[in-house]
């Protein structure tokens, strides 16, 4: 990553936080985009202050407009960009029945229509060099479904796989990389970005088995993945049993889910 240009939206912290650091350490130089821009900012001092190269900018991924004034910095200090990341993400839970379609509207805006309009700025730069690199953070939930209080969340994320998929059989014969990272339990702050409809409802993970990782280790793993150009990214391989057996036999797979979400 020696002197490459990443743009990273949701920077401010959390899992993008952690990515910026990572890229940083070894040779990037950094865009850290977010709706909060004191944060943003001062996650791009501390990167300058261990040595690196990195601006702030506030950035609203909803917004028209947003992502071409990120670009526009991003060209203005470094020149180029070679790294795009779309990394915001927002959460929310309720029962089907009672979540409103205005709030699916915001989900959707944020965690998958927000790399629609990144990919309309940056692809163009990315196509016409001939190389680069793509990463979208999905989520476990968008592998498979442990729960079903948040499924606009899940929804989107699934969606963001698929979109993936189809972006590196597009771009990959190109020479631009697609790497899709799908964490697990992770400790950061999107909890605070959850909305909630109706009654409470008990929160569930994807198992017992699934550890709650720190940021900074899956930044680390995913700025390795990056560099091997590898495409499909979570942070624990005990999600593999789950895949297969899915993959098998669907209807045997929801059989046990239900019956371990009942339990």
């Amino acid at each position: 990553m020696r002197d490459a240009v990443a743009v990273i939206t949701g920077a401010a912290s959390g899992i993008g936080r952690a990515a910026a650091g990572s890229f940083s350490r070894r040779g990037a130089r950094i865009v850290l985009a977010d709706v909060d821009g004191t944060g943003a900012e001062r996650a791009a001092a501390e990167i300058r202050a261990d040595g690196g190269s990195a601006v702030a900018v506030t950035c609203d991924v909803t917004r028209d407009g947003e992502f071409e004034r990120v670009r526009d910095a991003a060209l203005a200090e470094f020149g180029d960009v070679h790294l795009v990341m779309n990394n915001a993400g927002v959460l929310t839970r309720g029962l089907p029945e009672h979540i409103p379609v205005a709030e699916w509207q915001r989900v959707f805006d944020v965690n998958l229509l927000s790399v629609v309009r990144s990919n309309a700025v940056f692809l163009p730069l990315l196509l016409e060099r001939g190389s680069g690199h793509l990463v979208n953070t999905a989520s476990f939930a968008g592998l498979f479904s442990y729960a079903y209080d948040r499924l606009p969340y899940a929804a989107s994320k699934a969606a963001l796989v698929q979109l993936s998929e189809g972006l590196a059989l597009y771009l990959r014969p190109q020479g631009i990389g697609v790497t899709v990272l799908c964490p697990g339990p992770v400790v950061t702050g999107i909890a605070g970005s959850i909305r909630s409809f109706g009654p409470p409802t008990a929160t569930r993970g994807p198992g017992a088995e699934f550890e709650a990782r720190q940021p900074g280790s899956v930044g680390e793993l995913l700025a390795d993945a990056v560099l091997a150009n590898r495409f499909m990214v979570h942070t624990d391989d005990r999600i593999e049993p789950h895949l297969r057996s899915r993959a098998a036999d669907w209807d045997a797979y929801l059989d046990t889910r239900i019956a371990a979400l009942e339990a």
